[in-house]
């Protein structure tokens, strides 16, 4: 790592495990050491957190949106609701979206004016952003318009060293189809491409998936690999980019098979979520890492949701939130130094 880059970290949903694996996370010296962090946060639910998690930190507290610039540890910046809400546990609710939304506002707004080098987030729950009225499908979409960004975007999921991309994402699986172009298939392998770039990689492998079953089977199934995947996979060659492809997406995943050596390739390339997802987090569930990809600034967030279910009893695993951090670590690092 060349540069100590600076972090901002927000709590996710107080209703779920963000808190605790935002305590658990900092509750480690050596860890915390690695970045300059602001954490912020209600200081009550980070107090509760910590509670939940069985740790105690002094983190000093800023009355400025700033980051110490030192090595005298993270710094919480306090932050609430203005009606002060006594949050729900465990449920999805409209002041919990409020919360994530306020708080994450803020980080991106450090972001925004340069002074973020990278943003890690706690567990989010999508029907609390709606119920708060985030009028976008997913927090990517919103994370651009809070930027200002127009560009192409993609969300990443990360596993041990090995990426996955989608062409598309939330949207009906009968929509997929129309969405997939030699446009919109060579934008996903830029971007996956410049993500690793991005993360310390000179020159990531990257599979292409195709769309139909078996590959279309010569075009039995449907055209999709014969006429737009292979023909946008070849542009990305003559870019530079060594991608491969399209392979079945029944059988892609045991090209990417044990550690980084072993691989046959670094990142892979889906056409829609669930090609991508059923198998990475079958791959490691609990250490699943999700890059808000293209944007100007890394954001990073554990890929598992906010565990309604096991909220409150300490037992969250820290895994997928600790690679979240190292991942945030190194690519805003990397970008600092650039």
């Amino acid at each position: 790592m060349t540069q100590r880059p600076r972090i901002a970290m927000v709590l996710g949903d107080p209703a779920g495990i963000g808190p605790e694996l935002i305590a658990k996370l900092l509750a480690d010296p050596a860890t915390a050491a690695q970045a300059d962090i602001l954490l912020i946060a209600d200081r009550d639910e980070w107090r509760h957190g910590m509670q939940v998690a069985g740790v105690d930190i002094a983190l000093r507290e800023t009355d400025t949106l700033a980051f110490a610039g030192d090595d005298s540890g993270p710094r919480l910046y306090h932050w609430q609701l203005d009606d002060k809400p006594a949050y729900q546990r465990g449920v999805a609710t409209a002041q919990g979206g409020r919360y994530s939304l306020g708080t994450l506002a803020l980080a991106l707004e450090l972001a925004d004016a340069g002074k973020a080098d990278a943003i890690v987030f706690g567990p989010l729950n999508k029907s609390s952003l709606h119920a708060a009225g985030m009028g976008h499908n997913d927090e990517l979409h919103w994370f651009a318009e809070k930027l200002g960004y127009h560009g192409a975007f993609c969300e990443f999921n990360v596993l041990d060293g090995l990426w996955t991309s989608r062409v598309t994402s939330h949207v009906a699986l009968k929509d997929v189809p129309a969405m997939i172009n030699r446009a919109s298939v060579g934008d996903a392998i830029d971007l996956i491409d410049q993500a690793l770039r991005g993360a310390g990689m000179a020159r990531p492998r990257i599979a292409v998936c195709g769309l139909n079953p078996h590959n279309g089977d010569n075009g039995a199934f449907g055209r999709e690999e014969i006429d737009i995947i292979a023909p946008a996979v070849a542009d990305a060659r003559e870019r530079g980019v060594a991608a491969d492809g399209p392979f079945p997406a029944d059988t892609i995943f045991l090209k990417v098979q044990g550690g980084p050596a072993q691989r046959q390739f670094d990142a892979i390339v889906t056409m829609y979520h669930d090609q991508g997802q059923i198998g990475i987090k079958l791959m490691g569930f609990s250490r699943g890492v999700t890059v808000q990809g293209g944007l100007p600034v890394p954001i990073t967030t554990p890929a598992h949701g906010t565990a309604f279910d096991i909220t409150q009893q300490g037992r969250a695993d820290l895994g997928a939130t600790l690679q979240a951090f190292h991942i945030a670590c190194q690519m805003g690092s990397n970008r600092a130094a650039r």
